[in-house]
């Protein structure tokens, strides 16, 4: 039980460590874009772009954390396959659960720890792209 409950703590952790990092970019990038672009309303389709672009982006860094634990189950044999570990692991971190791959009791706990990992990066990502609409609102300057 606490080999899983520290190589989640672990899993946690850098996931984390890569999410602030997404974020720091993020905003250094909102920050520079704010310096080019003419806040007027001819910009709209700028607006656009750069929110979906921190939407796909955003999408690659859970991704990324999706394979990160993916490949943690193949390390620790919890699942045999490349295809399965990654299916499981997207549906343990988006909180879906579908219920038709599971993990053997001596490694289910580690799931548990995705989940919960996986709520709270995306609420953070969820706010993060809440808060990037409301800077580049019409009529507001991305530095105030």
């Amino acid at each position: 039980m606490w080999s899983q409950v520290f190589l989640g703590c672990f899993l946690v952790l850098v996931t984390t460590v890569l999410h602030g990092l997404a974020t720091a970019g993020v905003l250094t990038l909102l920050k520079e874009a704010g310096r080019l672009m003419h806040f007027t309303k001819a910009i709209q389709l700028q607006r656009t772009v750069l929110i979906a672009g921190l939407v796909v982006f955003l999408f690659l860094v859970s991704l990324v954390d999706a394979v990160l634990w993916a490949h943690t189950y193949l390390r620790v044999g919890a699942i045999e396959q490349l295809e399965q570990a990654l299916y499981f692991s997207m549906v343990t971190f988006t909180t879906l659960g579908y219920g038709d791959i599971t993990l053997s009791s001596e490694w289910r706990l580690l799931a548990s720890f995705q989940a919960a990992n996986g709520m709270i990066i995306f609420g953070w990502t969820t706010a993060l792209v809440a808060a990037v609409i409301q800077r580049l609102a019409p009529g507001r300057h991305p530095d105030n």
